[in-house]
This record gives structure tokens, sequence and C-alpha cells, in this order.
């Protein structure tokens, strides 16, 4: 695909400027070998498997797609139905090998191709595919590397056995459920046992849900396809967790899964115990339980609870050395840490995720300061004051194993990846492309709740030319958009150029300002993020008057998408164009565990959720507003969109549609930036 635009042409080629880029870098638990997936260049899309002696420096190639399976489409129609939706779930988009499991010494791995089960001996160098009964999904090593689990036909296999390990009773076994994918963080749905004798597994019926069909229209002679989705309001997954013995045996773990239906996270704490995590329905409230695996009994270690909800902290709840108890510990004005209910010294920072241990400390990704900024801790689980890893402005994060430390530091110049440890200092080889702009985004937070918001000028502007202002927005729960990360400010930067001041705002409801700054939202999503983001505009436009708010247009994708479509439908006097990509327009409509954890169930809070509802509001339309959507997208159902230009027409109110055949919630390949490109032709139009 070639746009005649050279940058979107350009970021098109180069996967936005990250193929070639290290990705999915796993460190041994000795801390002196790396794994790491990477394509061969910066327009190579096909992603090859590669191990790095720390001690040595050497980086060597383990498994080669192009290898291994010749001829491959390397397409992710070519993948299992099964992993396709996962990579949906987790945004992934990588041709070759897109993820891999290994032992913890890094000593095998195994991965999929296409539904094929490869293994690689990273030591001897060699790599083998490995017989599976249908197309593999998900493959895990035993601790021992030995054997492989691995999922097929929504059963749960052990290579070589002949026969699935778990019964054939309908359910669907070793995966995780929509929701758990989606929106709780768990992506996978089967564990080793330390010793390889056994396999903690779930189990997921699905029959109590409804389906979701989609229908290719571009491909009228094909059938469509179906999936079953948890509607807001309606019946979850029906989730079990149990110990799948190598021998036959099965015990299930049992806990009161009608007050906590969703199974947060799970892992094995030794031979003889498990760790797990489950929420309610609404997750105000979090267990943290330990299992006997031989009996199925559970025990409450620890339990979070919240008036809103329990907002996901990474790397807690967690058992320490000694049996201490890791919880998250928010108050309104920060995010911090407990060890059994005592808060821990964190004063001035906001504690992101909980990486890991190092020498003895917890190793975490903070905010201090401005929230644009991310920043490493180590914090002491004794008491300490916590120690800087990082410095600078950017966005620093780390992962760390027995004493080597890997940090890798986003700035203004670029992405640096700096490992050290007792060996002495290395770095993985990036092969991706240089990003063509060098942004200085002008930072402010403005209006009385401390707003995060950007300005992005064209390069070479002059003080005193009028720009019409693109405001670039997301808005919703769980992302931020004004961070100190270089490789998203590339496209506003692109925008920029095309005539317009690009204004981004994080109003209330996103994340990492403060815990009374996100739940600001609670019950109401639309209120909130449409006063916030009027009120940022008039605080920008008087300390920048070049910012002509006589012609604002907006554009966004999924909740950005729905916050562009609220901007024209509902303050048409300051939002003149949108352009709302993958809209979710009725969030009754949307899934159980994302909405129902901010606006409650629909039948508890119908006005809330009414007042979040766009179809209603289309015969308010004045301004011109284009819709887009994939038609394949199984995360907003393409529904959203056409039910509200369905609305749009009978009310005889003009908009356009830009409806995407076969593409999902993603778009990569080139589809964004083709999007991206009828986006300025129609905003250009729109503002004159």
């Amino acid at each position: 695909m070639t746009l005649t635009d050279p940058f979107l042409d350009l970021s098109a080629r180069t996967g936005r400027f990250g193929h070639g880029a290290p990705r999915a870098i796993t460190l041994s638990e000795d801390g002196t070998r790396l794994l790491l997936l990477r394509s061969a260049g910066p327009q190579d899309r096909v992603d090859r498997l590669h191990l790095l002696d720390l001690a040595t420096g050497e980086e060597r190639l383990v498994a080669d797609p192009a290898v291994l399976a010749p001829g491959r489409g390397g397409d992710r129609d070519d993948l299992p139905a099964v992993e396709r939706r996962l990579r949906e779930r987790t945004r992934l988009t990588a041709a070759g090998i897109a993820t891999f499991a290994a032992t913890a010494d890094l000593a095998v791995a195994v991965f999929t191709l296409d539904g094929r089960l490869f293994r690689a001996d990273t030591t001897a160098g060699t790599c083998a595919e490995l017989p599976v009964t249908g197309p593999a999904f998900d493959p895990r090593p035993d601790p021992a590397g030995h054997r492989v689990a691995y999922v097929a036909d929504d059963a749960l296999h052990v290579t070589p056995a002949p026969a699935p390990l778990s019964p054939a009773d309908g359910a669907r076994w070793g995966v995780a459920e929509f929701a758990a994918a989606e929106e709780l963080g768990r992506a996978r749905g089967h564990w080793w046992r330390p010793d390889g004798g056994a396999l903690l597994a779930t189990r997921v019926d699905e029959a109590a849900l409804p389906r979701r069909y989609f229908a290719d229209p571009a491909h009228p002679d094909e059938r469509p396809e179906d999936f079953a989705y948890p509607q807001a309001g309606g019946p979850n997954a029906d989730v079990q967790l149990w110990v799948l013995d190598l021998d036959g045996a099965r015990t299930r773990l049992r806990w009161d899964a009608e007050a906590f239906p969703y199974l947060c996270a799970a892992e094995w704490a030794g031979t003889g115990e498990v760790l797990l995590t489950v929420a309610d329905r609404l997750q105000q409230n979090v267990l943290l339980l330990t299992a006997d695996p031989a009996t199925g009994t559970t025990r409450e270690l620890s339990r979070t609870t919240d008036e809103f909800w329990v907002d996901d902290l990474p790397g807690t709840p967690a058992r320490l050395d000694g049996g201490r108890l890791l919880t998250a510990h928010d108050t309104p004005a920060a995010r911090g840490l407990a060890v059994d209910g005592k808060p821990l010294d964190t004063t001035g920072l906001q504690i992101r995720r909980v990486v890991g241990r190092l020498r003895g400390r917890l190793l975490c990704e903070t905010g201090q300061g401005d929230p644009a900024d991310q920043y490493v801790h180590l914090v002491d689980p004794d008491g300490g004051a916590p120690e800087p890893v990082s410095s600078g402005p950017g966005v620093h994060s780390a992962l760390a194993a027995a004493d080597t430390l890997l940090l890798v530091s986003a700035g203004p110049d670029g992405v640096r990846r700096r490992l050290t440890g007792p060996w002495g200092e290395a770095a993985p080889t990036d092969l991706s492309a240089a990003l063509p702009y060098r942004v200085e985004p002008r930072l402010a937070r403005v209006t009385e709740h401390g707003l995060p918001t950007a300005v992005v000028y064209p390069r070479g502007h002059l003080p005193g030319r009028r720009l019409p202002v693109l405001l670039d927005v997301y808005g919703g729960p769980g992302y931020q958009a004004v961070a100190n990360e270089p490789r998203r400010w590339q496209l506003r930067q692109w925008w920029a150029d095309q005539g317009f001041a690009v204004v981004t705002t994080d109003n209330r409801g996103t994340p990492f300002v403060s815990p009374a700054f996100t739940r600001a939202i609670f019950r109401r999503f639309s209120a909130a993020a449409l006063e916030d983001q009027v009120a940022a505009l008039h605080a920008l436009a008087a300390d920048h008057p070049d910012l002509d708010l006589g012609r604002v247009g907006v554009r966004g994708w999924s909740y950005g998408g729905y916050f562009a479509a609220l901007a024209v439908l509902r303050r048409p006097d300051v939002f003149h164009a949108a352009c709302a990509g993958a809209p979710p327009t009725d969030f009754r409509r949307y899934d159980t565990a994302y909405t129902e954890r901010y606006l409650d169930l629909p039948q508890h809070n119908p006005e809330g959720y009414a007042a979040d509802c766009l179809i209603d509001d289309a015969p308010s339309l004045t301004r011109p507003l284009l819709l887009i959507h994939g038609l394949a997208d199984d995360n907003v159902h393409p529904s959203h969109t056409l039910l509200l230009s369905q609305a749009l027409t009978r009310a005889g109110r003009p908009h356009s549609v830009l409806p995407l055949p076969g593409v999902t919630h993603m778009t990569p390949d080139g589809v964004g930036e083709q999007v991206t490109a009828a986006e300025l032709a129609f905003l250009r139009g729109a503002l004159g």
C-alpha cells in the first residue's frame, strides 16, 4: 500500500515506526540471558525470535518464520480464530512470531505460526515443529521444558499425549474469556505447576451469553462469523478454575463465584498453593485468595474495597517474601502501596505499576509531578524512602531479574534501552526507523481541575497567524493521551503541519493524575468529559491567541470517537466538525466488565446510560460529522455506528459514513493512515 503523502506512507511502511524495534523482552531468572522479538529492519513486519547473552554481548537468531514456514501468508486471516480474537483483545498487530513462552532459564521457548507449534532449544540453537491435534494456540512449556501445553479446538492438550487433558464437556478450556482479556488484564487461561505434574486451567462456559455476528458485505458468499459477547446488564461467562493432573485427576478450586464472578489473576505460589484474585461484578471488592490445589478449598488473604471501583494496580495484590501481602493503598490524592495493611512511604509519587523485585526492593513505575512523565523508583517494603532509578523528562519503564535491570527511557530525543548488571552493560539492537519529527508539545495544566493539556503548532509557525484547532482526543478511562513519549506525537505534528493547532487534553476520568481525578466519571461518562474539554479549549485560547475557536474540529477513535460525536451533537457552539472512529454510541450495547465498572448495571442506573447514549441526540446534529467503523470490529460492534447513522437519516440530518470492510477495531498495515488521509480531506472541507 502506497500513500501519496510521504509521512503517512512512511508511517504505514514502518508499522508506525515500530518495525525493527525490540519487543516482548524477557529476562532469564538469573538475569544473564534475554529473549526478544524483532523484525529484520524498519520496513520488515515479520518478527523473529532472538537471544542476547548479556555476559558476552552476543545476539543470536533463534527462530525465523521464513525458514520454519516458508511461503506462509503471515496475515491475521491465516490464524486460528481464537488467536485472532486474543490479538484484538491485547492490541497485537505483529506478523511472524507474535508471542512466545519460555522456561525460567530461557533454555526452551515455544510459539505458534498459523496454528503450527514450534519448540526452540536456545542452547543448542535448534528449532523443531511439534505435532498437534488441531490449530494450536497459546503454547506453554513445562518448567523443565520437556512438555508443552496448548489449546486446540477449545480443549487443553499436552504434548506428546494423544488425548486432551481437559474433558469434552462443551466448555472452552485453558483460555481467557472476553471480559478477562479485554478489560481485566488476564490474557491467558492455563499455568503449569512448578514440578510440571499438573496444570491450573480455566473452564469457560459461554452458553448463556448472546451471540454477535459479523457478515462481510464485500464477500456475500461467505458465512458470517459469530462469538459470545457479554453485553452490559446481561450474563457473563461462567468461569471456573481447575487443577488438571497429568495422571487424569481433576480438582475444582471453589470460591463464591456468584458474588465474585471475575477471575482477574491466577498463579502457582508453590506446588501446594495457588493464588488467585477475584472481583465482584461492579469491581468494588477484590479478593486475594489462597487455594489448596489438593482439596480445592480457598481462603481469603486480603480484601480491597472502594465505593466507586477498585482500580487495578498491576503487580498487586501479591505475596512478598515471608508471606507478607502487598496491596494498593489509595487516597483521593495519590496511588500508593501497603504491606500487610501498613502504607509504605511513597510521598510525592503516584504508583503506576509494580514491575518486580530488585536488590530486595520493589521496582515501580511511578508518576512524580507532571503526569506526562513517568519514572522508575525502588520502594523499600520495610519502610525506607523511595530511591529514583530514572532521571529526566520522558516515559521511563523497567524490567528486572536477579541483579539485572533493563531501563527503557522514551523522551524527546527518542528511545534508549539500557541493561545493567554484575556482568556490565548492554543494549538490545534497535532496527526501527528514526522518527521524522522532534516534537516539543507545549504542555500545561489548566482549569481548577489541573487538566493535562498539550498544544502542537506547525513547524515554522509564525505567531500572529490564526489557526483552525484540531482536538485530537481520547478522554476515556485507562488511557493517558498527554505523555512525554515521542512516538505518540508524530502524527499530531503531521496534523499540525497540515495547518492546524493540535490540542490534546486529558479530562477527568483518565488515569495517572489522582484517584479522585479518575473517579469523577462515576455513573456518567459524558458530563465531565465534555465540560473539561470545553473548559480546557477556552483556557488554552487565553494563553495561545493563535487558536481560532471559530474553527474547531475534533477527531478520535473508540472512546475518542464517542467523544467526537458527542461534541458536535451536544456542543455545536464549540465544535464545528468531527471525525468519529469506532464510537460506542450506546453503552447499553457495550461489554459488562468495562461499562458496569464505571456506570453500574443498566438496571440500577438507567438515567446515566440514557444520558450517555448518542442515538436520541441525532435530530440535534447541525455540524459536519464523519462516522468511521471497521465492519469486522468485535470490540465496538459496527452496529454502534450504523444505529446512529440510521437515527440521523430518519431525522433528516446529513452526515458521512466511511465503512471499512474486513477491518477490526485496530487499523494496522496502512489502514489507519488511509483513514487519516480521508479525515484530513473531510476536515478541510468542513472547516474551510
